[in-house]
């Protein structure tokens, strides 16, 4: 199971990411620098709480976990 931080810190650098390519693709559409960093700060700000509690959600869900711990070989 993921730590809270973990899912934070996943969140946060998916959110960064996908908030230059939303912000990209508004400014490409619409030729608009200021409106594009409002559409992505809006989507990134939304996108994020959402992810998050679905990370903590499926941390919850059993489904596609093995009960044994891996063995790793060194």
């Amino acid at each position: 199971m993921d730590s809270t931080r973990r899912s934070v810190a996943k969140a946060l650098s998916w959110r960064i990411l996908a908030t230059i390519i939303t912000t990209s693709i508004a400014y490409a559409l619409t030729g608009k620098g200021e409106f594009a960093a409002t559409i992505g700060v809006i989507d990134t700000l939304l996108k994020f709480f959402v992810y998050f509690g679905h990370e903590r959600l499926w941390n919850r869900i059993p489904y596609g976990r093995s009960e044994k711990q891996p063995e790793y070989f060194i």
